[in-house]
């Protein structure tokens, strides 16, 4: 095996997709708390006007995303020294992660008993610190598995262990709070966040390979190619951010679907989206990771348009929606990052500078999440839309920002894709024979 990512196909490759891609669990279980269910836990629980949770969102979500980078470089810089290093930082980061949830989930009742302000300055400061140590944690593991190298299919087999386990976490976290409670739940991703650690820390190693010492070297945003495959991912990302901030809105106030169901519509879409991994994998094989991608962003504005047809008590249909969007996520999920990953090898910076590319590659996450909550909440609000609603225009409003704006957004993102990704060739070709799956 001339590659540490050759173990993720064959025999006992699930031991290895297991110990590498099990931290991603506990990362997706912690992000649909931090990224989903708080803006509508705070807007609701404890009656923060819609516009001011989302400009505190979008500054601590901005605040975030700029460090990114700076994390990135950090991480080969640990990279550097050994991967002991590395893990070392990303327990620190562990701990600081399971705190602040804690701590954002349950405010002080001093902190709420001060008033919406306070409350609202709470929320900013301690999302802040929490973010950032997700994103210690998440770079850091990314960049280790782009590190893995391999081919196409090998690639995709890393990503999909990692983000397969991650949909793991997400339908856990979907269920958990409806039926345990946001405490049990906090307690839960605790132990898992642990647990994953464990196993990354006995995962297969990197290669070791001659490295910049310090971190530093030219900003990836130099590199043309990083720059179009990253444009493409941004876009895309700013489509999946929309819904994913106003889907509890959507549920509650257009379908006026039971609270019951909220944790079956979460359930079935990051349930499908875990499911169909293994089948995008096996496209990859026949179609490459950049087609394969654009398959999946069309599966998506097929399945969006049909969710704007949908009205009050129309409950059993969505649950088909999230059914066919969830395996449409799958290749979201799968694809860039083994895009990125084979990017990087082949710029000649494999082994060097992997936590600087994964660095801005969350960062444009980050800032996809932060326009999504702070742009998309005011201007619902301005429009005349607040949460309980009934108001068949401020409905209306809410649909078109669900379904139709991520639509245009896809289209966008896809025809970016075939533009600047597949038509210009740029090594992303298609295998040129089928490569086992088993």
């Amino acid at each position: 095996m001339n590659e540490p990512a050759a173990h993720f196909v064959g025999a006992g490759a699930w031991r290895h997709g297991l110990r590498y891609g099990l931290l991603g669990l506990p990362l997706a279980f912690v992000a649909l708390p931090l990224y989903v269910i708080l803006p509508n836990h705070y807007a609701r629980a404890f009656g923060a006007p819609l516009a001011a949770l989302g400009t505190v969102l979008l500054a601590a979500r901005l605040i975030d995303a700029v460090l990114d980078p700076w994390i990135g470089r950090w991480c080969d810089r640990l990279f550097a020294r050994s991967t002991s290093a590395l893990l070392s930082a990303a327990a620190g980061a562990s701990a600081v992660l399971a705190g602040g949830l804690w701590g954002l989930l349950f405010p002080p009742v001093a902190v709420r008993a001060a008033g919406t302000s306070a409350l609202l300055a709470w929320a900013g400061g301690l999302m802040a610190i929490t973010y950032v140590a997700y994103s210690v944690v998440s770079v850091a593991h990314q960049a280790w598995g782009a590190r893995l190298g391999g081919d196409e299919v090998q690639r995709s087999r890393v990503v999909a262990w990692r983000e397969g386990l991650a949909l793991v976490g997400v339908l856990i976290a979907a269920v958990l709070p409806a039926t345990l409670g946001l405490g049990a739940t906090t307690a839960t991703f605790a132990v898992l966040l642990a647990l994953g650690w464990w196993a990354w820390s006995r995962a297969v190693p990197p290669h070791a390979h001659p490295t910049v010492a310090s971190g530093d070297g030219p900003s990836p945003l130099r590199q043309a190619p990083f720059r179009r495959l990253l444009a493409v991912f941004v876009i895309n990302g700013t489509a999946s951010a929309v819904p994913a901030t106003l889907v509890l809105f959507f549920v509650q106030d257009r379908l006026q679907a039971s609270p019951a169901m909220e944790p079956a519509f979460l359930a079935t879409y990051f349930l499908c989206a875990a499911l169909s991994m293994p089948l995008w994998v096996r496209v990859v094989n026949h179609l490459g990771l950049a087609r394969t991608w654009l398959a999946g962003m069309a599966m998506a504005v097929a399945v969006f348009i049909s969710a704007a047809l949908l009205g009050a008590g129309d409950a059993w249909p969505f649950l088909a929606v999230c059914a066919l969007s969830g395996m449409a996520l799958g290749a979201d999920l799968a694809m860039p990052g083994a895009l990125l990953a084979g990017l990087i090898s082949r710029l000649g910076e494999r082994g060097q500078r992997e936590g600087a590319y994964f660095g801005w590659w969350n960062f444009a996450t980050k800032l996809n999440l932060a326009l999504a909550a702070g742009l998309a909440l005011p201007l619902l609000a301005w429009f005349g839309y607040t949460p309980g609603t009934r108001d068949p225009a401020a409905l209306q409003i809410l649909t078109i920002a669900y379904c139709l704006l991520p639509c245009v957004l896809k289209l966008l993102a896809a025809g970016a894709l075939y533009a600047l990704v597949i038509r210009p060739g740029q090594g992303l070709t298609p295998p040129p024979h089928p490569l086992p799956t088993h």
